[in-house]
């Protein structure tokens, strides 16, 4: 088959360069010509383990390349952005989708399929694709295979998830979920669940819209504890240890493309009957006030003046900072005019950010951690020599037990309430 993947971002690519390396003729197409042109030098311009090996595989087979423009194939997948309008429910932005589609339409003939892969909201393959496609003459179902194939993928572990995760083949018809299975069956080892486009739409915001709620409730009780001087990071040990208990852990909020983007295009589609899911979003979303909200209380303690923070991406090990509550909380701590700012991250590379951990935290009084990179689980105390005052507050409860080091975490908030005369180190 002859496959070209629209857009060329943190999924599109890998599930290019993974038909590529499964025997398929794939063209990938970016609007980014800088993205081009580093890809067919063999070089990936994102950050995903493996991906790099995969790439230099695929142009050696001579079964990948990029490009700006389109042209015929067999097969279309559009792996293009879909982010929140600025409406009232944050809703689906199709901005992107539609104008793949109509890129796409001009080079589509009799018995091509076209699969969105893109994370859609609930009934866009069937109200607003399918239109598109009668529009230019197409029968869907007979002359055109249309699917909506969700990626089911976690940074960090793309190449081996494309490969093993069970997928989605949502189809208008019989007819397209079987094209659909035909195309994904040619490297998908995990199970090729059949469904509707609708219920393949939904199933994915919904999957997301579960950890997102769960997060919640997580971060809600770490509120709890910080009011009622528990420790919220205990109880959810314990808790865990009920046969049918599986809290998720706290943490300075939720980003990424998926959890704190997807709950939103359900809400859009039916705010009466969603009051849990909004209610998730409020509580996910006010994190970062309620981080710096505690970083101001611990500074105006211990009379400090500068704050460093360890990480700006959504996650670890990744380069991703797209939704990132870390820089909701950098961009708010910058507001506070009292406070010095420097910023630290191994794995993001910008003017604003220092690439030398010992420079970062140098006469720093605090150091706040929002990110779960490797590296921070590995650090030192030797590390934090430089700091003027050596307090950590670790939001993602990852750095190891540090001599001399007061160690705050989302379990221990309420001894860094303002007025705490006491500072006792953690040794959890």
């Amino acid at each position: 088959m002859k496959i070209a993947v629209i857009g060329l971002g943190y999924i599109g690519l890998p599930t290019a360069i993974m038909f590529a390396n499964h025997g398929q003729n794939v063209v990938g197409i970016d609007l980014k010509e800088d993205a081009v042109n580093m890809l067919n030098a063999g070089k990936i311009h994102i950050e995903e383990p493996g991906l790099q090996i995969e790439l230099t595989k695929a142009l050696l087979s001579g079964n990948f390349k990029a490009q700006l423009q389109l042209e015929k194939a067999d097969v279309f997948i559009v792996a293009v952005p879909t982010p929140n309008r600025a409406d009232t429910y944050l809703s689906c932005d199709l901005t992107h989708v539609q104008d793949a589609i109509q890129k796409t339409i001009p080079y589509l003939e009799k018995g091509n399929v076209l699969i969105l892969e893109s994370t859609i909201a609930p009934r866009t393959t069937e109200d607003v694709v399918k239109p598109m496609l009668e529009e230019a003459g197409f029968i869907v179902g007979q002359d055109i295979f249309l699917v909506h194939c969700p990626e089911r993928v976690l940074p960090g572990k793309i190449i081996h998830e494309l490969v093993h995760n069970n997928r989605i083949i949502g189809g208008l018809t019989s007819a397209c979920v079987e094209a659909g299975k035909k195309v994904y069956g040619v490297f998908v080892q995990g199970e090729l669940i059949e469904a509707s486009a609708g219920a393949a739409e939904l199933s994915k915001l919904i999957e997301n819209t579960y950890r997102d709620v769960n997060i919640a409730l997580a971060n809600e009780l770490a509120k709890i504890g910080n009011a009622l001087g528990i420790n919220a990071l205990e109880v959810i040990e314990m808790a865990n240890k009920h046969p049918r208990v599986n809290l998720h852990s706290p943490g300075p909020g939720v980003g990424g493309h998926c959890l704190a983007v997807d709950p939103y295009f359900i809400v859009a589609a039916t705010p009466e009957n969603t009051p849990l899911i909004q209610q998730a979003r409020a509580i996910n979303s006010s994190m970062p006030d309620f981080i710096v909200e505690n970083i101001k209380g611990l500074m105006a303690n211990i009379d400090g003046k500068k704050v460093t923070v360890f990480g700006t991406t959504y996650k670890g090990d990744v380069d991703d900072i797209r939704e990132s509550p870390a820089i909701d909380i950098i961009q708010l701590l910058e507001k506070e005019t009292d406070f010095e700012l420097v910023v630290f991250d191994p794995h993001v590379k910008a003017p604003w950010i220092e690439s030398d951990l010992e420079k970062a935290v140098e006469n720093a009084d605090l150091v706040c951690v929002l990110t779960d990179h490797s590296e921070f689980k590995t650090v030192t105390a030797t590390q934090f020599e430089g700091m003027k005052q050596k307090n950590i507050f670790d939001t993602k409860h990852v750095i190891p037990e540090l001599e001399k080091m007061v160690i705050y975490n989302m379990g221990n908030l309420y001894e860094m309430k303002k007025g705490s005369k006491k500072l006792v180190p953690i040794t959890e």
